[in-house]
C-alpha cells in the first residue's frame, strides 16, 4: 500500500469511526446507565432512563446520531513516532471530519469566532481540536474521538485558587458549578476534574479525565478517595436523570493532576452528558484497526 492509498484508507476509517461515535455509546457508559436505571425507585426517573435506552435503540436501528447535538469534534491522539502518516495526520483528520459530516450525518457545529459564520462542515480554525501525545518506538496511532456538545460543555470552567484555600476550595468550586449548571448538561453526568498549578493545565486535564473508563480510579490513593467522596456527595444531591430528580447525579467522577506551583492550586472542570460519546480506536501501520471502546463494533 503506497502513501496515497494509506492516506485514503486512514481518512475513510476515521470518517466512518467518527460517524459511528455519534450513534453508539461506548460499552462502559451503556453498562453504567443500566446500573443507574436499576437504582431508581421513582416512576419519573425510570421513564427518563427508558427514554434514553429507546433513543439508543432507535439510533442503532435507523443509523442516525443518538443526540442531535453531535458537538465539536475533538481528537486525542497517541501517535507513534514511526506511524507512516505522521506528517499528514492532522490534514487527514480534518478530511475525515468533513466526510463524517456527510455520511453520519453530523450537525454543523463549527462557528468561526468573530465572523459568526457556520462553516457547514464541522471544520474551522483549530477545529477539529487535536491533542497530541508522542509515543516513542511505536508505529501505531491510538485515537480517542470525543463529541463536545453544547450542553455538556456549558458547565466547563477553571479557576486558580490561593494555596491557603486548600483542596477543600477545589471541591467547593466543583459543587458550586455542578449545582448551578449541571442540569444543563443532561445528567447523569460524568465529571472530569483537573488539579494543577495553572489554569490551562487544569482545564486540559479535566477534559482528559473524561476519556478514562467509567469506574476507574486515580492511581494516587488520596486522589482516588477524593474521587469517591465527590461522587458520593454529588449523588446525594439527587439531581437525577435529565435533572428531574433521582437517586444519582453522576455516572462517575475522575480526577487528573499535575504537580503544581507552591503558590497556586488551579482546578478545572469538564462534564460529559448521559450520551457520553467517547470512543477509542487503534490504527496500525498497515491500516488495520481495532475498536477498543465498542467491543464487536464493525465499521
Amino acid at each position: 500500500m503506497d502513501k496515497v492509498e494509506q492516506r485514503e484508507k486512514f481518512i475513510d476509517i476515521m470518517a466512518r469511526f467518527t460517524a459511528y461515535t455519534g450513534k453508539h455509546l461506548p460499552d462502559d457508559v451503556y453498562v453504567k446507565l443500566k446500573e443507574l436505571r436499576e437504582k431508581e425507585n421513582t416512576a419519573l426517573a425510570r421513564i427518563i432512563y427508558d427514554a434514553m435506552f429507546d433513543d439508543l435503540e432507535m439510533a442503532d436501528e435507523l443509523d442516525r446520531p443518538c443526540c442531535q447535538d453531535t458537538g465539536i469534534i475533538q481528537y486525542f491522539v497517541q501517535l507513534g513516532t514511526q506511524f507512516p502518516l505522521i506528517d499528514e495526520i492532522e490534514d487527514c483528520l480534518r478530511e475525515a471530519v468533513k466526510k463524517a459530516t456527510l455520511i453520519a450525518p453530523l450537525r454543523h457545529n463549527a462557528v468561526e469566532v468573530f465572523d459568526e459564520k457556520n462553516t457547514g462542515n464541522n471544520v474551522g480554525t483549530r477545529i477539529p481540536w487535536i491533542d497530541w501525545e508522542i509515543v516513542p518506538n511505536s508505529n501505531a496511532a491510538t485515537i480517542y474521538v470525543y463529541m463536545a456538545g453544547g450542553g455538556c460543555s456549558l458547565p466547563g470552567t477553571a479557576k486558580v485558587l490561593m494555596p491557603l484555600e486548600g483542596y477543600e476550595a477545589a471541591v467547593k468550586f466543583v459543587f458550586d458549578q455542578i449545582t448551578s449548571y449541571g442540569i444543563n448538561a443532561c445528567p447523569p453526568l460524568l465529571v472530569g476534574i483537573g488539579i494543577a498549578g495553572s489554569v490551562e493545565v487544569a482545564a486540559k486535564l479535566s477534559k482528559k479525565a473524561l476519556l478514562r473508563p467509567i469506574g476507574s480510579r486515580n492511581t494516587n490513593p488520596r486522589a482516588a478517595e477524593l474521587e469517591s467522596s465527590i461522587e458520593t456527595g454529588l449523588n446525594a444531591i439527587k439531581i437525577g436523570p435529565g435533572g428531574l430528580g433521582g437517586e444519582s447525579s453522576v455516572m462517575g467522577v475522575h480526577i487528573e493532576q499535575a504537580a503544581r506551583h507552591p503558590a497556586t492550586i488551579a482546578v478545572g472542570l469538564s462534564t460529559g452528558c448521559w450520551a457520553h460519546r467517547r470512543s477509542i480506536i487503534k490504527i496500525n501501520a498497515d491500516m488495520g484497526y481495532e475498536i477498543i471502546s465498542h467491543k464487536g463494533a464493525v465499521l
